[in-house]
């Protein structure tokens, strides 16, 4: 069971069902789901046409997938993955709620990149089989999972967990329940330098950019892949990690901040770094 038809969860009902789960993915808009199977058609299409997969798997992975506009779908499914906007009271708020629909047996999974697994584990009376399962964008691409354990995890749910990610032929690595966990406790902080940078008039986004890709081998500097992400995540993120560690060099830098008051996110409206 997938709960959320946004990029991330479209990309994670995608893996599943192409390693031979069947895969139900539920969204609260119906436009959502729509906009979810044409773009996972679309990217299966493209893994055809680089011969990563036949057409026949391509259509038996479609086949695997049902939607459906409400949670109480999701009674008899045997994993959950959640993939909703990142807000702690309404993850919450549905962990609560897949807590009671589902078999007891079942391990919720959230794709949270930032948001304390061990308050979402603590929503539910299972924390014991509460965790992270945090993706990396575009998920069918990207083979790192962080597997994140909370405070109540079990031994037995991380393992559970670990043994899927082989499945979905992805690496698991393990972050322990600390904000921003591994991935955006490194990578934000980088960010957030290369815009003081920006800012500071240390060189121009071209330059910082350019010094991070050929300097440092990265694929795409920093600013790109801020506008990439964008900024308003990348600000929200800044903020778990300055209020949850209370260490003043996760400060968001005021440019980014001017930008996000400003409307401009980065690639989703347009106004970006370049």
């Amino acid at each position: 069971g997938d709960v959320g038809a946004g990029t991330m969860g479209n990309g994670i009902a995608q893996v599943f069902a192409q390693a031979g789960f069947e895969v139900r993915l539920v969204d609260a808009a119906p436009t959502a789901l729509e906009r979810a199977r044409e773009s996972i058609e679309k990217s299966l299409g493209r893994f055809v046409e680089k011969g990563r997969l036949t057409a026949a798997a391509r259509d038996q992975a479609l086949g695997r997938l049902t939607t459906g506009t409400t949670v109480d779908a999701l009674g008899d499914v045997d994993y959950v993955a959640e993939a909703i906007f990142e807000a702690a009271t309404a993850k919450r708020g549905l962990f609560a709620r897949l807590d009671q629909i589902t078999k007891p047996s079942v391990i919720l999974s959230s794709n949270t990149s930032s948001i304390s697994i061990t308050l979402l584990g603590a929503a539910t009376t299972r924390p014991d089989k509460v965790l992270g399962m945090h993706f990396m964008n575009p998920v069918p691409l990207m083979t790192l999972v962080e597997l994140v354990r909370g405070q109540a995890t079990s031994p037995e749910s991380m393992l559970a967990a670990t043994e899927l990610c082989m499945r979905l032929n992805k690496t698991a690595i393990e972050a322990a329940d600390y904000p921003g966990f591994i991935a955006n406790r490194i990578l934000m902080p980088m960010i957030n330098e290369a815009v003081y940078a920006l800012m500071e008039g240390v060189g121009t986004a071209e330059a910082i950019d350019t010094v991070m890709k050929l300097g440092m081998n990265h694929p795409m500097g920093p600013l790109t892949l801020a506008d990439f992400i964008g900024l308003d995540v990348c600000l929200a993120i800044l903020e778990v990690l300055h209020q949850g560690l209370g260490d003043p060099k996760y400060r968001a830098c005021p440019l980014l901040r001017r930008m996000v008051a400003a409307g401009h996110l980065g690639r989703k409206t347009g106004e970006r770094f370049y």
